[in-house]
């Protein structure tokens, strides 16, 4: 009797009372940070602009001194105002303009690989390298790239304009070479780079004349890392993407690569390793694919 007494009179746990179940608290504001955001893509297409401004600053300032003076000049005659506001008003539209012209420029950057280099690969070659871009392209929502076969001696891949579209350029080496996966992680690593705005700033960078400090920061330092974290994140095995890196961090530039020659110093940002013509790799540098291949391999 006192034991059944004793039952009735126990008070229940904080685990009994407590709820068993905790709904989970849902961010609608969170983003995956390897998922190119519109912020970053309106970002990579600002800095075109900010390039194209602060190159016409020196006459920018001439004009406006012009501009300035002739307004003074008022008081001597109302005829000056005018023409002041005319001479504004012209290099206005013609500053607009010569923005349009500068995004114009990276559309034939692709002609001048073409150019330079000739086709190559078999029937076999040029359907399974068709087969992984038509995949890859609707895994990225990248729609009408052309994938063409250089035959180069180098392990390297660009995705470029060309023709008022996208073209892939992949090396015969380079899919004679390389495993399918690391095929795929170097297409992804391509594609990425048109999510996250990258191509067109890139081929703008690899069509101006400027030194090569000023043409990098056009193309984006830093930008390859980038592209290998969303490629990465997308096809959800890093290895391969870093397979393909340490792979291309060992080669060495045969003599009459295309990668040997001066064009590539100026389209160098475009590819897939911008360093394919450097021997040693800089660890500190985060566009060297050695760098690269080691942070996808702590994934």
């Amino acid at each position: 009797m006192a034991t059944k007494q004793k039952s009735r009179n126990r008070r229940p746990s904080a685990r009994d009372r407590g709820p068993r179940y905790v709904e989970p608290v849902l961010d609608p504001n969170w983003q995956s940070p390897y998922v190119p955001s519109a912020t970053e893509r309106e970002a990579n297409r600002t800095a075109v602009r900010r390039f194209a401004w602060r190159r016409r600053i020196p006459a920018t300032v001439v004009v406006a001194v012009v501009v300035i003076a002739l307004m003074i000049g008022f008081v001597i005659s109302p005829w000056l105002l005018v023409a002041g506001g005319v001479v504004g008003a012209v290099y206005g539209w013609d500053l607009y303009r010569s923005f349009e012209r500068l995004e114009r420029t990276g559309a034939g950057v692709g002609d001048g690989v073409r150019d330079q280099t000739r086709e190559g690969g078999s029937d076999h070659d040029r359907q399974r390298l068709a087969t992984v871009v038509d995949r890859l392209s609707a895994t990225f929502g990248v729609d009408g790239v052309r994938a063409v076969i250089i035959d180069d001696a180098g392990f390297n891949a660009t995705l470029m304009r060309r023709d008022g579209g996208l073209v892939l350029y992949v090396t015969s080496a380079l899919l004679r070479d390389f495993e399918l996966i690391e095929l795929e992680g170097v297409v992804a690593h391509c594609l990425a780079r048109q999510r996250l705005g990258l191509v067109e700033r890139q081929c703008i960078a690899a069509s101006v004349s400027t030194d090569d400090a000023t043409r990098r920061a056009l193309a984006g330092v830093g930008q390859c890392y980038r592209a290998d974290e969303v490629a990465a994140a997308a096809i959800r095995y890093p290895l391969g993407l870093a397979g393909a890196l340490h792979r291309c961090a060992d080669q060495e530039v045969a003599e009459g690569s295309y990668f040997a020659t001066a064009a590539f110093q100026m389209t160098r940002w475009s590819w897939f390793n911008p360093f394919a013509d450097r021997s040693t790799s800089d660890l500190g540098d985060l566009d060297d694919p050695q760098l690269r291949s080691l942070a996808l391999e702590e994934w």
